[in-house]
């Protein structure tokens, strides 16, 4: 008897998030569980797509531009926000309920079986049971190219047992040192783990020390380097400015792609976000190569049409009961933060900001708080739904230094109520600082619909 949609999400989140002290990572594991499933990920082309910041924005609006040139496109991201159907869709359409269900099934049994004959050794991971139940609903929907966001690194991700037609590699940061290593070039290594001998890969510069290690990766793989530098504009998007200028929160300017002149209309704000357009647009291009055929007309179309929930996502002040305009920002690690914190001052210079603020235990709290916690006029820090949350209390003593005022409140719902009613209609709520929060915080907002 098939399980219910409830029971196989409450199985998966039985099953964690991190291995244990007699586990590591293995994508051998993840092949069995393929070859089980009869390798679904043979029969769908993909882009696979790794970096610390940004890969998410990358990976949607890639898929927009793919679809909008008439291709059934696939979207695999992670965390979710609100649900885990919203890790796996077809056309920005979220798998169903049932098919979830359905599909859990039938990865599950076939991981039970490898499990009982000693083919693993252990049961397969949460993200290596999704990512297995994606391969599977992809070629069983009929996806055309599916666009895969790596869970973290690169070289171990349970994604990275395709064989892309097209690898990118976004910003690369200090994230997940656990795993991924102390220093850049470390951390850089992994997500190389990507590129494919005589492959392409797509990247823009960056950090001095990233770039000498991509090099060196890039070199010893024989790939083929495909810079986004061409696809940014030539001055960094300003009000007035020639190059274009920021309306309503998008990113607007010209652009020369494919020998056409398009008008770049980008919903997702911020400068920074302008790197991760670049990016999309080049493996777009390079897609061309892979037999797929898109038009500069479907670049500016999909662009437009790109949606990313979490990501400097505005909520615009109600009028009828004089609530305040809210920003959610999924900011999590210090390059994150600084992004949030340059969008913030463009965009609301002089209104004041009160901040509703949670951080995993893990991450860097004080780095992240001595970036964001200055700009405000006050910071609630609150508590999302999860063991490895940090509590207000210590999110308060850390944060201390930097702030203001910092409050406390034991949830996200009394946070957000709090913050809304001393906001007032002239000031500006900013929730951030995890994904969590974030994702309680537009199910509170009743913006599920909208946002995913």
């Amino acid at each position: 008897m098939a399980v219910t949609y409830e029971t196989a999400v409450s199985r998966l989140l039985q099953l964690g998030h991190e291995l244990t002290s007699t586990q590591k990572f293995d994508l051998d594991h993840m092949r069995r569980l393929a070859g089980a499933l009869g390798h679904p990920e043979r029969r769908t082309p993909c882009v696979l797509i790794a970096g610390t910041n940004g890969k998410g924005s990358t990976a949607a609006t890639l898929a927009s531009i793919v679809q909008a040139a008439g291709y059934r496109t696939g979207l695999y991201t992670s965390p979710h926000l609100v649900r885990p159907n919203e890790r796996i869709q077809v056309n920005r359409e979220p798998i169903s309920d049932v098919e979830f269900a359905l599909i859990y099934d039938r990865v599950e049994d076939a991981a039970a079986e490898l499990v009982a004959r000693g083919e693993l050794p252990w049961h397969p991971s949460f993200f290596e049971m999704l990512t297995a139940m994606m391969f599977e609903y992809f070629a069983s929907a009929g996806v055309e190219l599916a666009v895969l966001e790596v869970g973290m690194g690169g070289r171990l991700d349970a994604t990275n047992i395709v064989d892309p037609c097209v690898s990118v590699i976004t910003d690369i940061d200090y994230d997940h040192q656990k795993f991924l290593g102390d220093t850049l070039p470390e951390i850089a290594r992994e997500k190389a783990g990507i590129m494919r001998p005589g492959g392409i890969v797509v990247l823009l510069p960056q950090h001095p020390q990233v770039n000498d290690t991509l090099g060196r990766e890039i070199m010893d793989r024989n790939a083929r380097p495909v810079s986004a530098v061409k696809h940014m504009p030539p001055l960094t998007p300003d009000a007035g400015s020639e190059a274009g200028e920021v309306a309503e929160g998008s990113n607007r300017f010209p652009l020369e792609v494919m020998g056409q002149e398009i008008m770049v209309d980008f919903p997702l704000a911020g400068r920074h976000q302008v790197r991760n357009l670049a990016l999309a647009i080049t493996a777009a291009e390079q897609l061309q190569h892979c037999g797929f055929r898109i038009l500069p007309e479907h670049v500016e179309q999909g662009i437009r049409n790109t949606r990313w929930a979490g990501r400097f996502q505005v909520i615009h002040a109600d009028a009828e009961d004089g609530s305040p305009e809210v920003v959610v920002d999924v900011a999590h690690n210090p390059a994150g933060a600084w992004a949030l914190r340059s969008t913030l001052s463009a965009r609301y210079e002089g209104r004041p900001l009160t901040f509703v603020f949670g951080a995993m235990r893990d991450k860097a709290i004080a780095e992240i708080a001595g970036i964001l916690f200055p700009v405000a006029e006050r910071v609630i820090a609150t508590h999302a739904d999860n063991p490895r949350a940090a509590s207000p209390h210590e999110i308060a003593e850390i944060g201390q230094p930097f702030a203001t005022e910092i409050l406390e409140e034991e949830t996200v719902a009394a946070a957000l109520s709090r913050a809304r009613a001393l906001a007032g209609r002239k000031g500006v709520v900013v929730i951030t600082g995890s994904i969590y929060i974030v994702g309680e915080a537009l199910r509170l907002l009743s913006l599920v619909r909208q946002s995913v």
